[in-house]
């Protein structure tokens, strides 16, 4: 992928870099199970828990933002329907993430360079971050990005869209663990300094914790 890298500085000197497009994809569309109510429409700051994770890509240098919505769909459109935002309609949410990254994918601009998956349920990952993943990408010869905080790995994961064709093949509640075991000299881990990529508001008590 050296050419990528080459290609990228070449033109971003003539100042060309907007033609390189990230696009995010927001995975929002499961069913709260452990919450026991739909926690991407509880409240988080003068929003709610959906509203503030779309904002951090929009704040963010990440072109295009696409939202898989399922579980309480037309609720969550009606939440969001001000916002510059793809929305994408996942009616097999109930089989698992991958489903939803599917259907994501078919919304992405055909001039994206990179696709990043993000959990609706992380909120806390601000803009810095995302932008901090953004440059590594832009700036490195590998096609996977991945945060980690004191070793450990979280979201969101930058993916080429070289891996689009496997990532499309996604079944299940994977996500793209699959391809990142299958691809491990192609991938760039980014030690970051905020322990928000690996905070999930998937129960009560983390909910309590993250508004507090």
């Amino acid at each position: 992928m050296m050419w990528r890298s080459c290609l990228r500085r070449a033109l971003g000197g003539l100042g060309f870099m907007s033609n390189f497009m990230v696009s995010a994809i927001l995975l929002a569309a499961g069913e709260s199970k452990r919450m026991g109510k739909p926690k991407l429409l509880l409240p988080l700051g003068s929003s709610t828990i959906l509203e503030q994770a779309i904002d951090n890509l929009l704040n963010s240098r990440v072109d295009k933002v696409i939202v898989v919505v399922g579980y309480q769909a037309q609720e969550m459109i009606k939440r969001i329907a001000n916002r510059p935002v793809k929305i994408a309609l996942n009616p097999a949410y109930h089989e698992g993430m991958g489903t939803s990254i599917v259907m994501g994918l078919n919304l992405v601009d055909d001039r994206s360079l990179a696709v990043m998956l993000v959990l609706a349920d992380q909120p806390l990952i601000d803009s810095d971050t995302i932008n901090r993943l953004i440059e590594a990408f832009l700036n490195h010869n590998k096609g996977i990005v991945i945060p980690a905080h004191k070793g450990r790995r979280g979201h969101p994961i930058i993916f080429s869209t070289s891996y689009k064709e496997e990532l499309l093949r996604l079944k299940g509640d994977v996500g793209g663990r699959q391809i990142i075991r299958e691809h491990p000299d192609d991938i760039l881990e980014i030690e970051v300094n905020t322990q928000s990529i690996n905070i999930d508001i998937d129960t009560k008590n983390n909910y309590r914790s993250s508004v507090n």
